[in-house]
């Protein structure tokens, strides 16, 4: 069964969380260590969404180089998405703390940061 995105309903106080963790190297370092642990196997090295369980998922992991759809959710969005996740994404409230969730808020922002690679040729 492939279940859609689309679905994935976001309250609308949490739209409006504000990051209380500053987006400094510090920070973006330790969400990539988290980032790498939990989220790398299916969104990607390079954040993507092809990583290498992406092909195994009902749903293709979010491209976080995609800048138009990055920026379009707030940090409070993507921190719920990451707390609460959405088959088949699991839930990473009992295995990040809050500060980790924000630091994977402020790394995921890196990836729509970056200019595109172009395609091999």
């Amino acid at each position: 069964m492939l279940y859609s995105l689309t679905q994935w309903n976001v309250p609308a106080v949490a739209k409006k969380m504000r990051n209380p963790v500053p987006a400094n190297e510090s920070a973006i370092d330790e969400g990539m260590a988290a980032y790498s642990k939990y989220c790398q196997s299916c969104h990607g090295e390079n954040g993507d969404g092809k990583g290498d369980r992406a092909g195994e998922l009902s749903v293709m992991p979010t491209d976080f180089t995609d800048a138009v759809e990055i920026k379009r959710l707030t940090d409070g969005e993507l921190f719920w998405k990451i707390t609460h996740g959405h088959r088949p994404m699991p839930a990473f409230e009992d295995k990040l703390t809050d500060t980790e969730r924000w630091q994977v808020v402020d790394y995921i922002r890196t990836f729509a940061n970056k200019p595109a690679t172009p395609p091999a040729r």
